[in-house]
């Protein structure tokens, strides 16, 4: 089993940058695919990233392409969202997340997604 933690949201201005940061406080990422999500009040998680555990592809969603990046740091055992040019549409709730099913790492299959954090809150002001 694994436990993620995430932190590193907050408040920004439109066109500024956060780094979200999300560890494993039991367990290791060693087994599992990873992927970043986010939601707002009333609608569906939405996937925004995500990190093939074998061939370490890595995925974007269409609104997160050429501004955020998905990195980890293996000996930290931690997962990262560089998030750059935020819009005020990017304000939402950030969910780190992490399955043994790289299928899993999609908006329409989050509901099958094993592992969540607690959340992290994004706000972007206009």
């Amino acid at each position: 089993q694994v436990q993620l933690a995430e932190s590193g949201g907050g408040l920004v201005q439109t066109g500024g940058s956060l780094r979200l940061s999300c560890v494993a406080s039991t367990g290791t990422f060693n087994y599992y695919h990873l992927g970043w999500f986010r939601q707002t009040p009333g609608k569906e998680r939405e996937f925004v990233a995500g990190w093939h555990l074998g061939t370490s592809t890595i995925v974007y969603a269409d609104s997160a392409k050429g501004r955020f990046t998905i990195s980890r740091d293996y000996d930290k055992n931690t997962l990262y969202l560089q998030m750059n040019q935020l819009k005020p549409e990017d304000t939402a709730v950030y969910y780190c997340a992490a399955d043994r099913k790289w299928a899993s790492m999609s908006t329409e299959t989050a509901s099958a997604v094993n592992h969540w954090g607690q959340g992290t809150l994004v706000t972007v002001s206009s």
